[in-house]
């Protein structure tokens, strides 16, 4: 129930370049969400995190707290939908605000979809 397996990972580019060739997207101060309908009935999730973010290290937390707030929050997001996460800034992510926004930002972007 609160594990993050491979089932709700994007890993194939196939499934990134889809979720980017849908070109709906939301944002706010610290997060971009591209989002994408699947046929599978689950919520996925993606991270790309360029180099231009920072270190390693800083990539690396920034993809840890992305992954924990989806893992936390799954039950309250929009079933059947991938989404794709970038950073807006370098500014320091906590787990509350990457909750906050994602639960925002998912939902924006599965409203606009559904247009």
């Amino acid at each position: 129930m609160f594990t993050f397996g491979k089932q709700d990972r994007l890993l194939s580019p196939i499934d990134f370049k889809r979720v980017y060739e849908r070109k709906c997207s939301v944002s706010n101060q610290t997060l971009i969400v591209y989002g994408s309908a699947n046929a599978l009935g689950r919520a996925r999730l993606g991270l790309s995190v360029s180099r231009k973010f920072g270190n390693a290290v800083a990539r690396n937390r920034f993809k840890r707290l992305c992954r924990e707030a989806f893992r936390l929050t799954r039950e309250e997001l929009p079933q059947g939908f991938d989404f794709v996460i970038l950073p807006r800034s370098s500014k320091e992510l906590t787990l509350e605000l990457a909750k906050e926004s994602l639960l925002n930002l998912t939902q924006a972007v599965t409203k606009r979809l559904r247009k």
